[in-house]
């Protein structure tokens, strides 16, 4: 694309442009290079206008910014916009020759339940035939079903990387594209240029305050997804939907507790092969089997179900497909066994109705004790979850631990002391305080015995555990599979 055809797609009046070929779009100074456009963001402690001399060295073209500070002149041409978070999607969308518009779009956001849902719907849309990606908090996928991950420069996809990877997409043939719209996303139009078919809402709890201020505030980025679509897929379970209803111009709601709605669970069963269920449905009535433990992810199961409906699946490719569903990394993830040990699952929950929801299901599928090992994020996140974690664990489990997770730049002996009021105010001594998260997953999996379950909580699929002074790797499967191994061992005389 030309500098001039960039302006024109960005609706900018007429200017004397140079007539350049642009090779990208950026707002990182360091990702810049050769032909590039570079987006000017003022941010709270960086305004990107301080970084023109440096792109322009890097060989890039021009500047999108919404106007230069006072006495700073710009080398390059300087095109102004309205927003400049804006203009980086819509210039990445741009560029990448509007790839969602050859794709069937899914976005599913929410605070608890939207990655395995996201992948349920991309599992079933397989399953009916559509050949599908899947951009989420694990990763992504091309049709092929391999799952890759962004670099490691790349914490939160940005606009540029969503539009690079959905033409990568369409490249590869995919007929249909789930993505995860998370709220941060939305706010920082990451997903701005995304032509959304169908909108899926899981449910919405106390999360991410530190950056949008109050629930209210969280709630109305979120809503975005649904007002940008044109179907809705709507839990009828959720306050919140109340406020959702009439956003798009057609929706579909969904219950897994008994609320009317269009797609709807009875006779839920749990058992140690999985979840069976009765579905009424647009499409008729018929049984479900998901081999997942977690009663929750019913709910779950129905919005991806609507979803793939929505897109033209049929009754039967939904059976087909929900029976063969392997479930997602690190969200109540099973780790083999041959039932000489205890029961270890690997779970995402962070939050406090996520961590409630999965002790919960598995109290009712556990003969022995469950134990539950948990951390809270520090840095500026939500600190007010740190004591209901706590609360939660401890009135839950039979024996929680309490350990990290992320606890960046706040005092990790801080937040544990949290956690632990939580548990002191349910009037139980059942914790035991570990910092190494390493150290606790070894101590919690060496206290069980078979017959118990052991739940590690938190951390789920992330590769990475950040501390004050570094980020090391981490993979909790892996640390969790050694402890049992361990616990296996034939003692040393």
């Amino acid at each position: 694309m030309r500098l001039q055809a960039l302006a024109a797609a960005l609706n900018l009046p007429p200017t004397d442009l140079p007539d350049l070929p642009v090779r990208g779009v950026t707002h990182n100074a360091d990702w810049a290079g050769p032909g590039d456009v570079f987006v000017a963001i003022r941010g709270a402690r960086f305004d990107g206008h301080r970084f023109i001399e440096q792109v322009r060295q890097a060989g890039a073209v021009a500047v999108l910014g919404e106007g230069l500070p006072d006495g700073l002149t710009s080398p390059l041409p300087y095109l102004r916009v309205p927003d400049a978070r804006a203009a980086l999607a819509d210039a990445a969308a741009a560029l990448e020759d509007q790839p969602s518009r050859e794709l069937r779009v899914v976005g599913v956001t929410g605070t608890d339940g939207k990655t395995t849902t996201a992948w349920l719907t991309r599992h079933l849309l397989r399953a009916a035939g559509l050949k599908t990606g899947l951009l989420s908090t694990v990763g992504y996928e091309l049709p092929d079903g391999e799952l890759r991950h962004f670099p490691a420069h790349f914490t939160t996809p940005e606009a540029p990387q969503v539009q690079r990877t959905l033409r990568e997409l369409v490249t590869a043939g995919a007929d249909a594209a789930v993505l995860e719209a998370s709220s941060h996303a939305l706010a920082l139009e990451r997903v701005r240029g995304v032509d959304w078919d169908v909108a899926v809402w899981t449910h919405l709890s106390r999360e991410h305050l530190d950056f949008h201020g109050t629930v209210e505030g969280y709630f109305a980025e979120k809503r975005k997804l649904v007002e940008r679509a044109r179907h809705a897929v709507l839990n009828a379970d959720d306050p919140w939907t109340a406020q959702l209803t009439g956003l798009a111009p057609e929706e579909t709601t969904y219950s897994a507790e008994g609320t009317q709605a269009d797609w709807t669970a009875h006779d839920i069963r749990e058992g140690a092969g999985g979840l069976d269920w009765r579905v009424t449905s647009p499409l008729g009535e018929f049984q479900a089997h998901l081999p997942m433990i977690g009663r929750f992810n019913v709910a779950n199961a129905l919005a991806g179900m609507a979803a793939a409906a929505q897109l033209g699946a049929t009754k039967e490719d939904l059976i087909a497909g929900l029976a063969y569903f392997r479930g997602v990394p690190g969200r109540m993830e099973l780790l083999p066994g041959d039932g000489a040990a205890p029961r270890v699952i690997v779970d995402f929950a962070h939050t406090p109705p996520s961590l409630e929801k999965a002790l919960a299901t598995l109290r009712t599928t556990t003969p022995g004790r469950l134990w539950v090992l948990i951390g809270s994020a520090g840095g500026p996140r939500d600190p007010g979850k740190r004591a209901p974690l706590g609360e939660v664990a401890s009135r839950l489990a039979d024996h929680a631990v309490f350990t990290e997770e992320d606890c960046r730049d706040t005092s990790l002996a801080d937040i544990l002391r949290e956690m632990e009021r939580g548990a002191q105010e349910t009037g139980h001594e059942n914790f035991t305080t570990i910092a190494d998260r390493a150290e606790a997953i070894a101590w919690i999996i060496r206290q069980a015995q078979p017959g118990d379950t052991v739940l590690l909580a938190g951390k789920g699929p992330e590769d990475t555990l950040e501390r004050a002074d570094e980020t090391l790797p981490w993979d909790e499967v892996a640390v969790a599979r050694a402890a049992l191994a361990a616990w296996a061992a034939p003692a040393t005389p």
